[in-house]
């Protein structure tokens, strides 16, 4: 009563490991720039001298964590990321640790939307989101092209029409 269900082998584009060094490297800045703030007002104001230590730690906790998000999080992800998209299934595959196999039923889907930021346009990038009753699935960064042409496949195969067309149909 087994079915056969084949691994999932695309992968997404390699300008994903640029998008999101760029946008880790965005929120990890801002963060140690609001401690380093803080460090500064702490020496000024004479605030306790507790609160300059916690500053410290959380400062160098930051930085260990930066680097990690930096420089290796993003190129994990990369080549860790799979996903397949056929008739009856989206699967999306991810980890190498801990290995997170998603299998979505066609007839699940109830929608499906790109969605892309100003640094994923820069490179031509969208994320395919893949809506269910009960949860959407992301499949991160896919070239422009694919996205939309994977759009209205997982369109096609879950029988979703598209607002847009069936309002211009009837405004005919």
């Amino acid at each position: 009563m087994y079915i056969h269900i084949e691994e999932p082998t695309e992968t997404i584009s390699k300008d994903a490991v640029k998008v999101w060094r760029i946008s880790n490297t965005i929120g990890h800045l801002t963060a140690i720039l609001i401690i380093a703030v803080l460090v500064v007002c702490t020496e000024m104001f004479g605030w306790y001298g507790w609160i300059g230590i916690v500053l410290y730690i959380l400062g160098g906790i930051f930085v260990l964590s930066s680097i990690f998000s930096i420089l290796i999080e993003p190129t994990y992800l990369h080549n860790t990321w799979r996903y397949r998209i056929d008739q009856q299934f989206v699967q999306m595959k991810r980890g190498k640790w801990q290995v997170q196999h998603t299998l979505i039923p066609m007839e699940k889907v109830e929608y499906v939307r790109t969605e892309q930021g100003p640094i994923m346009r820069r490179y031509g990038l969208y994320n395919l989101e893949i809506g269910t009753t009960a949860s959407n699935h992301i499949i991160p960064a896919i070239p422009a092209e694919e996205a939309k042409q994977l759009k209205g496949q997982i369109a096609v195969y879950a029988k979703i029409q598209d607002e847009d067309a069936v309002e211009g149909a009837s405004d005919a």
